[in-house]
């Protein structure tokens, strides 16, 4: 292997690790050596891209474009920076203000209009005071009232009626007639039923053809893995995982690996513990009994998956997904000790 493309990858190592540490600034540096190293490799382009701002990100993205315009990382990395650069756009636009005038206030001018209001109200609140009074009064004297509403005398005697009687006259009312008013029925409203999807079942590679892609970068067996002994191998690129024994391909899975943002670190390592089943949690999650678990470097590990189904897009937080079915089956051909090689 080239020399410069063995320090990359151990560039590229390093800026993983010491980003899952926390460490940004570090994990900037080695990231910087790799592409410095290897400017035609995607993968630190990826790196500064999630060590940077989202504007100054852009431009790591689309080095990483021009190397691979298919690459699932670069596009959603790309995605997520535009987005979170229209968010602060939007926070730091200055909104209008509502102006408020504010006129100055004459004292002595309110102070004339109260008055003459006052003025001007006197002379109409005595107008109806008297009028009210001569009202009460008229309507409460019995006297004066027959006085105006009681018949002349010279009509009762000409028609020989000695009292007048006042008849009143029937007003009729008026009954509705009832309107019939349709009522509406709702009609019902049916609820479709849900039918389930079947879920595809992976399909076994024969052993005696390997997949085209599988792994042609890697014709030879990696660090310390004898010519019949089984081994892992995992494609960033491709979502794929492939067990082998030897040289010879047995099987073949679609994972999903680590985001642009919580990548899978790309290296030569060995599982160290297995579970049947395991509670795994970090920033933001918990995921209680997650089925056949095996860690191969500190909290990164290949397991089921139960919370989703997007195999083959990048998912994790920087382990292996499988569906359970694989993981099972990968788990039962493992064991401790057992390879696994992760290469971009």
């Amino acid at each position: 292997m080239n020399p410069d493309q063995s320090q990359a990858l151990y560039a590229i190592k390093e800026a993983y690790r010491l980003l899952h540490q926390g460490d940004r600034p570090k994990a900037r540096y080695w990231a910087k050596q790799a592409a410095s190293l290897a400017p035609e490799r995607e993968e630190p382009w990826l790196l500064l891209a999630a060590l940077e701002s989202p504007s100054a990100s852009i431009v790591h993205l689309k080095h990483a474009l021009e190397i691979n315009p298919q690459s699932r990382r670069a596009r959603e990395g790309m995605h997520w920076a535009i987005k979170r650069i229209r968010q602060i756009e939007r926070q730091e636009s200055p909104k209008p203000q509502k102006q408020i005038l504010v006129h100055p206030v004459d004292d002595e001018a309110l102070v004339r209009t109260k008055l003459s209001l006052r003025t001007a109200l006197l002379p109409l609140a005595m107008v109806v005071i008297a009028t009210l009074a001569i009202a009460l009064f008229w309507f409460d004297n019995p006297t004066f009232t027959y006085a105006f509403s009681a018949p002349d005398p010279v009509s009762i005697a000409q028609m020989g009626i000695s009292k007048a009687t006042r008849t009143p006259t029937a007003t009729p009312t008026f009954t509705p007639t009832p309107t019939f008013t349709p009522t509406f029925t709702p009609t019902p409203t049916f609820t479709p039923t849900e039918t389930p999807t079947s879920t595809p079942t992976e399909t076994p590679v024969p052993t005696d053809t390997p997949i085209p892609g599988s792994s042609p970068e890697y014709p030879i067996l990696p660090r310390g893995v004898q010519n019949d002994e089984r081994w892992i191998g995992i494609s960033l690129s491709a979502q794929r995982t492939y067990a082998y024994e030897g040289s010879q391909l047995i099987r073949t899975f679609i994972v999903s690996t680590g985001t642009w943002r919580t990548p899978t670190i790309p290296g030569t390592f060995k599982i160290y513990v297995k579970y049947r089943y395991a509670n795994m949690s970090g920033p933001g999650y918990y995921l209680p009994n997650v089925p056949f678990v095996m860690y191969y470097y500190q909290s990164y590990g290949i397991h089921g998956t139960y919370w989703h189904d997007n195999f083959g897009t990048p998912m994790s937080a920087g382990c292996i997904n499988l569906t359970i079915e694989d993981a099972e089956w990968l788990y039962n051909f493992s064991s401790i000790g057992t390879v696994v090689h992760i290469y971009p």
